[in-house]
């Protein structure tokens, strides 16, 4: 399985002012630097809970269909379209018709539509091609703790620079900061 972001985030789910305030600063000499953290923070926040904060696109592929195939990075917000090699070499469009969704599961699953079978492809790397697009809004008002997890990782990076520079806040022990994530986190 091979996984490719298409497009990031448009929005983060804090903003600057938010961290300005929370961090209590005043001026501008953190201006250019916040909103690289705060991508960073939740880059990391979605690499520790495996779910994608701020709508992504993005492609999943592999050789050949599985008989089901889980969708990396939840929530599901849609299918943009499932493309696969037919027997012949000759790139397809699966019809929505073909297959089911079941979006609300974590991670998402596609399975086919009752009485419908996968095509059968042909033999190579990414035979089978799924595009879509998922994670939390911006906005989503179940993210309280994310944005107050992001908002403290941010702050120790303001206040201790050498943790941007030399050891990675990933490595830095587990603590209760770490626990505003746990509501996130997906186990599959």
């Amino acid at each position: 399985m091979a996984l490719k972001l298409i497009t990031a985030p448009t929005a983060e789910p804090v903003t600057t002012g938010e961290v300005k305030v929370a961090c209590r600063i005043d001026g501008t000499e953190f201006d250019v630097l916040l909103p690289i953290l705060i991508s960073a923070a939740r880059a990391l926040a979605e690499q520790k809970t495996g779910r994608a904060f701020g709508q992504q696109t993005w492609a999943w592929s592999k050789e050949a269909f599985p008989a089901a195939i889980y969708l990396p990075n939840p929530p599901l917000v849609s299918i943009t379209k499932v493309e696969y090699y037919d027997t012949a070499n000759v790139k397809q469009e699966l019809a929505n018709t073909e297959y089911t969704v079941d979006a609300e599961a974590i991670p998402a699953v596609i399975v086919p539509a009752k009485g419908k079978s996968w095509p059968s492809t042909y033999d190579r790397p990414g035979a089978v091609r799924i595009e879509y697009q998922c994670g939390h809004a911006a906005a989503d008002a179940e993210l309280a703790q994310l944005k107050q997890w992001i908002i403290l990782a941010v702050a120790t990076w303001i206040k201790n620079p050498e943790v941007v520079s030399g050891e990675s806040l990933s490595e830095l022990p587990r603590t209760f900061v770490d626990g505003l994530l746990d509501y996130y986190r997906v186990y599959a």
